[in-house]
């Protein structure tokens, strides 16, 4: 009899160990939203990507919208940046492609003047056709293009509450064209404050989300406190992905390093803000711990990444970017953990 306990008592220790390798060595999207240059990058730039064992990159071609009393879509000018052309994202997609880093490409929408995207609507209907044939032309050119660079995911839109809410057919017919020429996962990138009430999640593959949850509003935050912060959020986002059938997918995730970051993350302003290396670095390790072990979360994408990485960031800089900050080493730790 003691023999059967003590060989029960070993077949559940086993079981348990392989639950555990097994979460251990989850696979995750380790990605980041890696910023267009002026120029062509090279297998140098790429290798900080390798040492942060991230295996994802966003590639992010801009649209620019002149105005909203007429909102064509201007794209792929030789006025933009190399990194933001077609040529470019060809260019960027190889390169990292040779240090087996995948693909998102994620075509977005800039209106001069920097008004929030999530606010464009139209005010009559020769507008709104004028935008909707504008944007469709935009994303299927760049669904073309991730099909040709065999991108592993496509985006078809970043932070569109307004477009999303009043136009929901155009959103839906518009997925089916893209599904007719692209044929990898497909995603759309909805601000923290949308995604609830995005129509066509059924019809994607992720439920993709811009992660600037506000979730601890200290100076200098700490990780129990931010911890905290993310649980009615979690809850929401566990519901929706149990609901929905689809994975939660962070589009976008990232912390400014500076005073009171956890408050608003989403604050992009220019205003010299004083630097806190801290508060960056506990808010992204909250994050992790959070949501990085979950089943239902599929990984996300860090906001952002330079090419120039020596030359990025540091304990001055108070922007989004981790690199050569402390937050760096948070990231580099559990995307090793969580990469294959």
């Amino acid at each position: 009899m003691r023999m059967i306990f003590h060989f029960l008592y070993v077949m559940i220790i086993c079981v348990c160990l392989s639950c555990s390798a097994t979460v251990e060595k989850q696979q995750k999207i380790n990605g980041v939203s890696y910023v267009a240059s002026d120029s062509a990058i090279s297998e140098t730039m790429v290798e900080p990507l390798v040492a942060l064992h991230a295996n994802y990159a966003a590639l992010m071609p801009f649209g620019f919208i002149r105005s909203l009393d007429h909102p064509e879509i201007k794209y792929n000018t030789e006025r933009q940046w190399f990194g933001e052309r077609k040529e470019g994202i060809t260019q960027y997609a190889e390169m990292l492609r040779t240090r087996h880093i995948k693909i998102m490409l994620k075509p977005q929408i800039w209106v001069m003047r920097g008004e929030f995207t999530g606010n464009i609507t139209m005010s009559n209907p020769v507008e709104w056709d004028l935008l909707q044939t504008s944007y469709s032309k935009f994303i299927l050119d760049y669904a073309r293009l991730a099909q040709e660079i065999d991108a592993e995911i496509f985006c078809i839109g970043t932070e569109l509450r307004a477009f999303v809410e009043a136009r929901p057919r155009f959103w839906m017919q518009l997925i089916e064209e893209v599904k007719s020429v692209y044929f990898g996962k497909v995603t759309y990138a909805a601000n923290w404050n949308e995604y609830e009430h995005t129509p066509f999640w059924e019809a994607l593959d992720y439920i993709g989300v811009d992660a600037y949850f506000p979730v601890d509003a200290q100076q200098s935050p700490t990780l129990s406190e931010s911890k905290n912060g993310w649980q009615k959020h979690k809850f929401a986002l566990e519901k929706l992905a149990i609901k929905i059938n689809k994975p939660i997918l962070f589009t976008e995730f990232g912390y400014r390093s500076i005073d009171f970051a956890g408050r608003a993350p989403w604050t992009t302003d220019r205003v010299d803000k004083h630097v806190n290396l801290e508060a960056q670095q506990i808010l992204t390790q909250a994050l992790f711990e959070e949501f990085w072990h979950e089943d239902w979360f599929a990984g996300g994408f860090l906001w952002k990444w330079y090419h120039q990485h020596p030359n990025s960031g540091g304990e001055k800089d108070n922007r989004f970017t981790p690199q050569n900050k402390p937050a760096e080493e948070i990231i580099r730790g559990f995307y090793k953990k969580f990469t294959l």
